[in-house]
């Protein structure tokens, strides 16, 4: 089916309720989401809980989990109408709500050639929200990193061992490569929590229906609130850098950014709403905003102990591996390459990638040369373009001749900044005293 015969078969979508068990020492959370005429969805959750948390407040943050679940469960016709029964939003709620529907999924309108910006493609109801006052209990001074498995998150843990706080991990559906990465930071007792797709939503996939990617990192951002509330812990910390911040392309006059939940803006967005919505005496942050991450790249080959144990390539995490042929996997090998010694660098990536033909295209890709930077989690050009460059002073410092298509990519770059590898972003929320830590 074509997407407007999609919209014309499913006019509408709802959130309909979501009910909270609590047995077992976890929280057992199940929404249940309509896509009229007949769909019904059931994504679960399950969080562990250590303390007595009032209802209401439960509630608030499982009804917000329940918003960002609509998003996966929606885009599968993209209805016209999507109608909130499971709790109440007022009109700057849905605004916000509306802002991260249409930008979060916005390489998932670009790939499915989808013109998200005509009038009144999304119109989201809900009934008046009657300004309910929480009382959130107050937070200990202490840190929730949430942790994915990549250098990034590592670098976070190893970079808060310098604050004094104490800080404990918050992993959602855990990696081998995230439980390595607290192990090895010194760190125990992580607090793991279980999110259940509905599988009805992948056999409406394999029937034709849309699909693509959803902005899951605002899930995090919703999910680390809801348990460091649950917790006591007063900041969530990510592990999001400036780069995050650079889209990938102009789709119908927006910035389409694979990143977007990742991004600045976002960041701000989801402050503010959280503040005002729900509890302005914790706080969402992350450490890595002030730098790119290449600069991120040069300190991570500090801490070889994790070489062998991150991962970052969404290709090959079924079977825990870098595949060696992706867009992340090429954008992971360029950062790492001018900073980790050539041996090491050849054995956490299985080979020299610069020397196969995907990996270079990906390259030229991100250094510009393409239509568009990759749809992946990856660097922003002008790091990218830096990175060849010193990538062919790695080689030549090791008297090895740099591979002839990587030569070739620096000649059509041109003038290359410096800078990129000593500059500092001012726009982030990180909190003075962890700035001195960075």
């Amino acid at each position: 089916m074509t997407f407007t015969e999609l919209r014309r078969k499913h006019p509408r979508f709802i959130y309909e309720s979501f009910e909270v068990k609590e047995e077992g020492g976890k929280l057992s959370i199940q929404f249940s989401l309509t896509l009229e005429p007949d769909i019904i969805f059931h994504p679960t959750l399950t969080i562990p809980i250590e303390t007595k948390i009032d209802k209401s407040i439960i509630d608030l943050f499982a009804f917000h989990l329940g918003m960002v679940e609509c998003i996966s469960y929606w885009k599968a016709a993209c209805p016209v109408e999507l109608v909130v029964r499971a709790g109440s939003l007022n009109q700057e709620q849905i605004t916000f709500w509306h802002d991260l529907f249409l930008n979060g999924l916005g390489e998932f309108f670009y790939k499915n050639n989808i013109d998200f910006t005509q009038k009144d493609f999304l119109r989201i109801s809900s009934s008046l929200n009657p300004n309910t006052k929480y009382v959130i209990p107050a937070p200990l001074s202490r840190d929730l990193v949430l942790v994915g498995g990549g250098k990034d998150s590592a670098l976070t843990l190893e970079l808060l061992k310098k604050s004094g706080h104490p800080t404990r991990p918050l992993v959602l559906n855990p990696t081998r490569a995230a439980l390595d990465a607290i192990k090895i930071a010194g760190l125990t007792n992580p607090i793991i929590v279980k999110r259940t797709i509905d599988p009805k939503l992948l056999e409406l996939n394999n029937m034709g229906y849309l699909n693509g990617h959803t902005p899951f990192s605002a899930y995090l951002a919703f999910l680390g609130l809801f348990v460091a509330v649950l917790h006591g812990y007063e900041n969530v910390i990510v592990s999001n850098e400036a780069s995050a911040s650079e889209g990938n392309v102009m789709f119908h006059g927006v910035e389409v950014n694979h990143q977007y939940s990742k991004s600045y803006r976002f960041e701000k967005m989801f402050r503010e709403y959280a503040q005002k919505y729900l509890t302005d005496k914790y706080q969402y942050f992350s450490l890595l905003r002030p730098l790119n991450e290449l600069q991120i790249s040069k300190m991570f080959s500090e801490f070889p102990q994790y070489f062998s144990s991150f991962r970052s390539c969404n290709v090959g995490s079924k079977t825990d591996s870098w595949c060696g042929k992706c867009a992340k996997c090429a954008s992971t090998f360029l950062m790492l390459f001018p900073f980790v010694a050539y041996e090491q660098v050849i054995s956490i990536f299985g080979g020299d990638l610069f020397t196969k033909p995907e990996i270079i295209g990906f390259v030229r890709e991100l250094v510009g040369l393409g239509s568009h930077k990759p749809f992946e989690c990856v660097v922003t050009t002008d790091e990218a373009k830096l990175a060849v460059t010193l990538s062919i002073k790695r080689y030549q410092s090791l008297g090895k001749e740099p591979p002839r298509d990587l030569l070739n990519i620096e000649k059509e770059i041109g003038v290359v900044d410096e800078r990129v590898l000593s500059a500092r972003n001012n726009n982030h929320f990180v909190p003075e005293a962890y700035l001195k830590i960075l």
